[in-house]
């Protein structure tokens, strides 16, 4: 029997999964270790963890520990909330700036804050004070969000969410650290399970609590402003009731900062900006041959290869201070988890931003009506993730909730790509609901499988590695989605309306909502081909969902057919 599993800050999700095997009369776990990869490469020896304490020992009074878990607990919240708030407010902030070639960077800038500096996050959190980092995040977060609030252009509002994003992964990092100091292994696997739940709530939640926002006396700015309201309420918990904690006491600051992978922190960096940018202003604000998209062009992929091979060799590191866990690349289970994971997040994500575009467009819905039709999508997504967590640990088996998985998506997405504004309200809601309920019944289950298949010293590694998967996933695909709709889009609508006198700028502006001088002062005839022209294109952007609904089937079928013990985990 192996010995009791450790806890792991290695990389940017440092839960701890414990692997059932079986229970005793007494409730308490027999851990089964998994088996590691045929090539896992040596891990450099590390300090011996801290005594995990039992609830007595904890240090913190009953009081205190409830207050220090409210306040982590509305961190991870509020990093959910964000990642989908702007979701039903795209209009009203179109309508501020009339920025709408920049429409895309709404929902792209956080996520990309966020998988620009998640992994050298985690890296920091195995060395540095937690408490010094969560806090120092709560703050990056914070400043975000005013800066989004109080965004006198469209610019400062895409830096603003891209700071907020940053924040956000640290935020869940740091809650993520807390608990697993600060628990038993008996009971730390429900305090995480908590964490990852209200990390979904909040995603969940986001554009219900956006379009109310966007649709009040307060504006869309205090979708925003909000975070500032709670951080205000909770701060004084995080700065005086949460205890410092050094991870590696042993290591004096400049030999912590040493361990850090300068060079990757920037090249990671790096590469998701180039790509965010290339296909962002590629085509919108940009042609193709535009001499600047051919450059960030190639910075993009002289960037994939300058941190392919110095993650690889490794240069200027280690192979145990390297960001990128690159020894997973030689199992094949690990690549094809990789993989499904991105597809269902990804086909996750860009219904959660078009559903809304689409009721908004076709039937003129205000931001909250708009976000109230999501809730189909959003209940049969939260049923399917519940119905994972609760059976996938149970049965061991996992490649068939994949297939079933690519099944739905596939299906709801073909069907959505085929409707158009004449489709029902009830079969939008139907074929969403199946894309919903596909996306739930995965869209964590890797959390939970990656670590049963590597060593319990590479736990970290694996949970890392999973939610550069996850995270990665939503900056591709709102980004090429953003670009179809911008593009595609804009020749769809110049042709739908060809000889009637609208300059590129009002075909353009067309995109932002219902207020352009199109909808406005156009004839019945005109605004009902525009409207077609413009659903057309948000169907176009269901060609990723089906993709990668049609990726997961082939990867599912690959997938060994195996039975593992595992545990629910959490992920963001």
């Amino acid at each position: 029997m192996a010995e009791p599993l450790t806890r792991s800050t290695s990389t940017s999700h440092t839960s701890l999964i414990s692997l059932e095997k079986e229970q005793t009369k007494q409730n308490h776990h027999i851990i089964s270790s998994p088996p590691s990869l045929k090539d896992p490469e040596k891990a450099s020896p590390t300090p011996q963890d801290p005594p995990q304490p039992t609830p007595s020992q904890r240090p913190y009074t009953p009081l205190h520990w409830f207050l220090v878990l409210l306040a982590v607990y509305a961190s991870a919240f509020l990093y959910g909330l964000d990642n989908t708030i702007v979701a039903d407010v795209q209009a009203a902030v179109l309508e501020t700036y009339a920025s709408v070639e920049k429409l895309g960077w709404l929902g792209i800038g956080f996520p990309l804050g966020s998988i620009a500096t998640i992994l050298s996050l985690g890296k920091a959190f195995s060395m540095f004070d937690i408490k010094a980092l969560f806090v120092g995040s709560v703050v990056m977060f914070s400043a975000g969000s005013a800066l989004c609030g109080g965004a006198p252009t469209m610019e400062a509002l895409i830096v603003g969410r891209v700071w907020a994003g940053a924040g956000g992964a640290g935020m869940y990092l740091g809650a993520l650290n807390i608990i697993s100091y600060n628990t038993t292994e008996f009971e730390r696997a429900l305090y995480v399970g908590i964490l990852g739940l209200t990390w979904g709530v909040g995603c969940i939640l986001g554009p219900v609590i956006g379009g109310s926002f966007a649709d009040s006396s307060a504006t869309w700015r205090w979708a925003f402003y909000i975070n500032l309201i709670i951080f205000g309420v909770i701060g004084p918990i995080m700065v005086f009731l949460i205890k410092p904690l050094n991870p590696r006491p042993d290591l004096p600051t400049g030999q912590k900062l040493k361990h850090m992978d300068w060079v990757g922190v920037v090249l990671n960096a790096a590469l998701y900006a180039c790509f965010v940018l290339v296909f962002t202003f590629g085509g919108a604000q940009w042609t193709w041959d535009d001499h600047r998209t051919i450059i960030t062009f190639v910075f993009f992929g002289v960037t994939i290869i300058l941190f392919s091979i110095q993650q690889y060799l490794p240069l200027f590191t280690t192979i145990s201070d390297r960001l990128f866990p690159g020894d997973f690349l030689k199992s094949r289970s690990m690549v094809l988890l990789y993989i499904v994971t991105s597809a269902a997040n990804g086909g996750l994500f860009i219904p959660i931003y078009y559903i809304p575009l689409y009721f908004q467009f076709v039937h003129n819905d205000s931001a909250i009506d708009a976000a109230v039709r999501l809730l189909p999508f959003i209940c049969l997504n939260i049923t399917g993730t519940m119905a994972n967590g609760l059976l996938m640990p149970r049965y061991g088996y996992y490649a068939p909730w994949y297939l079933l998985s690519s099944i739905f998506i596939l299906v709801g997405g073909s069907l959505m790509y085929v409707s158009d504004a004449a489709t029902s309200n009830g079969a939008i809601y139907g074929y969403t609901i199946l894309i919903g309920f596909g996306t739930g019944i995965v869209q964590q289950a890797a959390y939970s499988i990656a670590p049963a298949k590597v060593g319990m010293q590479r736990i970290g590694d694996a949970i890392g590695f999973i939610n550069q998967a996850q995270i990665g996933s939503i900056v591709i695909g709102l980004t090429i989605t953003s670009t179809v709709f911008q593009n595609i889009g804009y020749k769809h609508l110049s042709s739908a309306l060809a000889g009637q006198g609208f300059s590129g700028e009002e075909i353009h502006a067309a995109l932002a909502g219902a207020k352009s001088a199109i909808f406005e002062g156009a004839s019945e005839e005109t605004k009902a081909r525009a409207v077609d022209a413009i659903v057309k294109a948000i169907a176009d952007g269901y060609i990723l969902v089906i993709a990668a609904g049609a990726l997961m089937m082939v990867c599912s079928l690959l997938l060994k057919k195996e039975k593992l013990f595992m545990a629910a985990a959490a992920g963001a």
